[in-house]
């Protein structure tokens, strides 16, 4: 087991950036066929790797020209034997597969790094189920043993950290908040929110971020909010208490619509890049802790480039 150091957001100066919606903007933007929005597909062949290296390169030269870190997450959000069985893949593959995003995340990395700008490399879990609808929940202890695989498969490449990604309930992510703890390895618990403000599960999310904080002696980097658009979540930051402070990333949505619209959509809503900044600027008083800017569905580079400015200047 390799030493993990301290992950280099939490003592940066301004915001890390990251990417937006990689599936929105493979499907909509580039035109691709991505089965359960398994963008772990494109790892298979060349070409993918292409789109996939074409899709981050704006984000890493936006990170560039701000003098910022970016966080370049692997393109694993359905990569779990769940999502991987329906495409498919057997368990074998899928590790390869999780070892393959990897090795595409270093290269990135590398090509970043040439020129000047700090890459951390995350390793993306998403849930079992569905990004919007808990579904079927799980134990803690369940959901610890369901994603140990791909948390070990992690753990042993150059991955920095894990983040659980769209987390609908509080007892998968303190399972794989557990796992990542097993080894030694940073981990990121990012929250998805309803248009009430609170996890699809119904709990509120000062209370989730508590329980899971509570079960894993503290053990997370920091909490995310992502797949949510602010003013889903804008009254709830309000509320002041210690849970406000382990916020330290968001990755909002561009639409304002909520989970079951946008599931119905067949246009992608991209909202208004320039007044989803200014909703971020609002926010910022009450999140200090935030240490990653990026998106999630419906944005793309324009997003978080005006995320960036409104946050930053």
């Amino acid at each position: 087991m390799r030493h993990r150091r301290r992950l280099p957001q939490l003592d940066a100066a301004r915001p890390f950036l990251t990417d937006g919606g990689l599936e929105t903007t493979l499907i909509f933007h580039r035109g691709l066929d991505l089965p359960c929005f398994a963008a772990f597909a494109l790892l298979g062949d060349e070409a993918g790797r292409e789109e996939l290296r074409a899709y981050f390169a704006p984000y890493l030269a936006l990170a560039r020209e701000r003098g910022v870190g970016f966080v370049v997450d692997t393109a694993t959000w359905r990569a779990n034997p769940d999502w991987a069985h329906r495409l498919g893949y057997s368990p074998d593959d899928l590790d390869a597969a999780n070892r393959s995003a990897v090795a595409l995340a270093e290269e990135i990395r590398a090509a970043g790094e040439a020129q000047g700008t700090p890459i951390v490399i995350d390793g993306v879990i998403g849930p079992r189920g569905d990004g919007y609808d808990p579904g079927a929940l799980m134990s803690s202890d369940e959901a610890e043993r369901y994603h140990a695989r791909q948390v070990a498969t992690f753990a042993d490449s150059a991955v920095d950290m894990i983040t659980a990604v769209t987390m609908t309930n509080a007892d998968e992510a303190i399972g794989i908040a557990r796992a990542a703890r097993g080894h030694d390895l940073p981990a990121v618990i990012s929250f998805t929110l309803e248009t009430d403000g609170r996890l699809p599960d119904g709990q509120p999310l000062p209370d989730a971020i508590a329980r899971v904080d509570a079960e894993t002696s503290g053990s997370v980097a920091y909490f995310m909010i992502n797949c949510a658009h602010p003013s889903h979540f804008a009254d709830v930051v309000d509320a002041d208490g210690a849970w406000r402070g382990r916020i330290g990333g968001l990755r909002a949505n561009a639409s304002a619509k909520s989970h079951a619209e946008l599931d119905e959509a067949d246009e992608l809503d991209e909202g208004d890049p320039d007044a989803l900044g200014v909703e971020h600027r609002a926010l910022r008083p009450r999140l200090g802790a935030v240490a990653v800017l990026g998106g999630c569905c419906g944005t793309d580079c324009r997003h978080v480039e005006a995320i960036a400015q409104a946050w930053m200047d």
